[in-house]
């Protein structure tokens, strides 16, 4: 397996990722949003691949934060394939995101993950995390 930054051409692959998700309708505006967070410096969006197939991607994003030393790295989606789940793909993906988290000055890693998602919630504990506060979200209506 090696780990790759994202290309447009992985628009397809990771599309179908985000279906199993359950985010259906990420085709009709993946190749903008895909080509959006390749040319953001504050984003790392890695492939996991393996002869040729992408077998699951993570999307990373850089905090700095204003009153502590170090900035915190968010994982905002992260999907392992269906049948590619438990063979350690997932395991070594986060694991250099936190690498890459670490040589860019992030002290901590955050990741949310709704609580039905109870087998990635357990992979996650396993992984190190724990549950932190609230997390409070609030609804903007796009205008213009």
């Amino acid at each position: 397996m090696i780990i790759r930054l994202a290309a447009e051409t992985d628009s397809f692959a990771l599309s179908a990722l985000l279906t199993e998700l359950g985010y259906e309708g990420a085709h009709r505006f993946i190749e903008r949003r895909l080509a959006q967070l390749i040319n953001d410096d504050t984003e790392r969006l890695l492939v996991a691949e393996q002869d040729g197939s992408a077998l699951g991607f993570l999307s990373l994003h850089f905090i700095p934060q204003l009153a502590l030393e170090g900035d915190f790295a968010r994982v905002s989606y992260f999907c392992i394939a269906e049948g590619e789940r438990s063979k350690g793909a997932g395991q070594q993906l986060l694991q250099y995101a936190e690498n890459l988290a670490r040589v860019r000055g992030c002290d901590r890693m955050e990741v949310h993950c709704h609580e039905h998602r109870t087998k990635a919630n357990t992979f996650y504990a396993r992984e190190g995390y724990t549950e932190s506060p609230r997390y409070l979200i609030k609804p903007l209506l796009i205008t213009g």
